[in-house]
């Protein structure tokens, strides 16, 4: 997947993202349903912004961005901003 392609699937997720976060916040009684979606999204960004950092750095640093992988979401989730 290339740089492009993993930052319009972040957009769109995002937006998914923002449209349940409003859903949400104007529907009081929240569907679990949305609730374990947006838990979802949230960690599938996390994998996406990594494997798009990952992609960058290698780059930068004369490797090729094509052999950086999705890590898993156990791996993503503990990271500190």
């Amino acid at each position: 997947m290339k740089n492009q392609e993993i930052l319009h699937q972040i957009t769109e997720m995002a937006d998914e993202e923002r449209r349940l976060r409003d859903s949400l916040t104007t529907d009081r009684t929240g569907g679990q349903a949305e609730r374990r979606r947006l838990g979802e999204l949230e960690r599938e960004l996390d994998q996406c912004w990594d494997l798009l950092r990952q992609r960058r750095a290698r780059a930068e640093f004369g490797q090729d961005p094509d052999e950086a992988r999705v890590r898993p979401q156990s791996v993503v989730e503990d990271y500190q901003s």
